[in-house]
């Protein structure tokens, strides 16, 4: 059996963890160029005045237009080659980071996410739009970013929300890497640049890649709540920290070399729910997870777990909590319907996959939490 696991060349994570950014820079050269959403420079633009200064580097505005878009990465390209970059930063939240690993294409990067929002900043793969903002298509790289670099104090200082959602992002980890360990499916680890299918692309997961995920689900229950309190006071704490790491390096490596399942499908479903729009990634997930132990008939003891936990720290339960206060049979089977399209994750599941029961977990789901929210009074 061919096994992948990918991962970083390095990962590190402190309070003003940017004031190294120029350690960093110099390991490639003199210069970078920046990508970046001038609101993310701004919030920390004293720390990269000292960086610049203390390693005597350069780095070269970007001028980000907010959108990872085929127009936008070959921009920056010539941008980067006309500037004689030496390598290449991606600073705030994804878009900006998805455009950064397009501009360098595995090579000289380096990943500094301003939330903790979703595990997409240790990934080798980013999402390409169109110029109006749908989704075009995937890319994939040769490796993984050279450096992730986490400043725990800027992450304290963004709305709490982030750092929610990047928690139910993390939550599905272990159950879509069980779920694909069981069925012995493909995992993203064995996707080399540009290659979709064939006997080169096709890598199951590792152990470790499932221990890191069944660590990273560990982690948010011990850690969650407390990291969120954290996070509301603006505070820099061990549970922070931990779930920082959680949410970015475990959950990263878990969904890259576990292997995404029902979770992340269902949710891709959800979008097509005009009400799910305003809600983050994460949040969706959340749900979608729910889903997903319903779809697979999981111990009550494992649901309640999870439906505490989301309890605890505000992640939704229900429809209603993403956004849609009613739902038909007929919308439930598009959900269900987008959400099993032959080339979605939902078929590592260990067992046959049919629309009508996506659709029926997602309905019953739904029902489990109203009424876990009824038996909390809130609902």
């Amino acid at each position: 059996m061919r096994k992948a696991f990918i991962s970083p060349s390095k990962y590190v994570q402190g309070e003003n963890e940017i004031l190294n950014l120029g350690y960093f820079i110099r390991t490639y050269g003199d210069s970078a160029l920046l990508i970046a959403h001038p609101e993310d420079v701004k919030r920390v633009k004293d720390k990269l005045d000292v960086t610049i200064n203390k390693f005597n580097v350069t780095l070269v505005e970007s001028g980000f237009h907010g959108e990872c878009t085929r127009d936008e990465i070959k921009r920056l390209k010539e941008l980067a080659r006309e500037k004689k970059c030496s390598c290449t930063i991606g600073l705030g939240g994804g878009k900006a980071i998805d455009t950064a690993k397009c501009v360098a294409e595995g090579d000289a990067l380096i990943i500094v996410p301003t939330i903790a929002a979703t595990d997409a900043p240790t990934s080798h793969s980013a999402v390409i739009y169109t110029e109006e903002g749908a989704f075009e298509d995937y890319a994939y790289f040769k490796q993984s970013p050279s450096v992730v670099m986490i400043d725990t104090t800027v992450i304290a200082n963004a709305p709490t929300r982030f750092l929610v959602s990047g928690m139910g992002d993390a939550l599905s980890t272990y159950y879509e890497a069980r779920a694909t360990s069981r069925s012995f499916t493909k995992v993203n680890a064995g996707l080399p640049c540009g290659v979709h299918e064939g006997a080169a692309s096709v890598a199951r997961g590792t152990k470790a890649a499932l221990a890191l995920a069944k660590l990273c689900y560990e982690t948010l229950l011990e850690d969650g709540v407390n990291a969120k309190i954290a996070c509301d006071s603006n505070q820099v704490t061990p549970a922070l920290e931990n779930i920082i790491e959680t949410n970015i390096l475990l959950s990263g490596l878990g969904f890259e070399s576990g292997g995404l399942a029902a979770a992340h499908a269902i949710h891709n479903g959800l979008t097509v729910l005009p009400g799910t729009h305003h809600y983050f990634h994460g949040e969706k997930v959340a749900f979608s997870t729910i889903a997903q132990l319903v779809l697979e008939n999981a111990p009550q003891a494992e649901l309640n777990e999870v439906l505490e936990f989301c309890s605890a720290i505000g992640l939704p339960v229900c429809l209603a909590d993403i956004g849609v206060n009613s739902i038909t049979q007929e919308e439930l089977l598009k959900v269900a319907q987008i959400a099993c399209i032959p080339e979605e994750s939902i078929h590592a599941m260990p067992f046959p996959i049919t629309e009508e029961a996506v659709a029926s977990a997602i309905a019953v789901a739904n029902q489990i939490g109203r009424e876990f929210k009824k038996s909390k009074g809130a609902l």
